[in-house]
């Protein structure tokens, strides 16, 4: 089991960002170097509770598959994503945004663990934690910045 947390300041509405963040069409976006794509359930749009997604792409030469179901969601302050069908023992990404000082503060926790008992653990400590990190902070900058961009845009 391995747990990290990642926040971003965001200089964007919270509701804006909230959302930005349930996109599956800047999910893909934001994986394209994956290859990532939405496969089965909601493929685009705004996911909601009780929705889920598949998505596919490769990571470590190898093609993943891996479904998450919204379980928790209170917009727009907090939205869980859960892995129910996957690679993944378990994995759990908690999405909280909050006003704070104007800015929107956007506090990413992922929780999860490889299969395989003390191998799994091994796994997590010496790779997978480093990989998802660097995944997840790379999106969480994608959507700060598109999200500043969407907000300075013109309406």
């Amino acid at each position: 089991m391995a747990t990290f947390e990642i926040v971003t300041w965001i200089d964007a509405p919270q509701a804006a960002c909230f959302d930005l963040a349930r996109d599956i069409g800047f999910h893909v976006e934001t994986l394209a170097g994956t290859g990532e794509r939405a496969v089965a359930g909601r493929t685009d749009g705004l996911i909601g509770l009780g929705e889920t997604v598949t998505f596919e792409g490769v990571h470590f030469g190898v093609r993943q598959r891996l479904t998450s179901k919204i379980t928790a969601f209170d917009r727009p302050h907090h939205f869980r994503d859960e892995q129910v069908q996957g690679a993944f023992a378990r994995f759990r990404h908690d999405h909280v945004f909050e006003t704070v000082d104007g800015r929107t503060r956007m506090r990413d926790t992922l929780d999860f663990a490889s299969p395989l008992g003390p191998l799994g653990w091994v796994v997590d400590r010496v790779v997978m934690t480093g990989h998802l990190r660097r995944l997840l902070a790379a999106r969480c900058e994608d959507l700060r910045v598109e999200a500043e961009r969407r907000h300075r845009a013109p309406r």
